[in-house]
């Protein structure tokens, strides 16, 4: 892979984490390349039509100097839908700013995803 090649930053998993607080929702929209190791997030939405009309800023050839931008609606057909409460928001947190660990993710998102 070359440094072009490795600047390129393609997320293999999408994450849409929804938390009730007091009667309101917040969502938050994570991105993961989990072969390069990085993560992006968006958050601050209170409705899930304002989250589904944002468009995501990533570039989709490498070494290019054109961005385009995805509609978060094309993504949310492959995304994983996250219903949590408070704690775990926060856990979800902690883990997307801790080193890149696909065995605490996988065992977070299983044990997140059958409530």
């Amino acid at each position: 892979m070359n440094r072009r090649q490795q600047k390129k930053f393609s997320p293999s998993t999408w994450i849409i984490a929804a938390k009730q607080t007091e009667g309101r929702a917040y969502y938050a929209l994570y991105a993961i390349d989990w072969k390069r190791g990085g993560r992006l997030s968006w958050e601050g939405w209170n409705h899930l039509e304002d989250l589904l009309q944002f468009h995501i800023p990533i570039k989709q050839i490498a070494g290019g100097r054109k961005s385009s931008s995805m509609p978060a609606a094309k993504i949310a057909k492959r995304a994983l839908h996250l219903h949590l409460n408070d704690a775990q928001f926060e856990q979800l947190e902690q883990l997307f700013y801790q080193p890149l660990s696909k065995k605490r993710w996988r065992s977070f998102i299983q044990m997140n995803r059958n409530q």
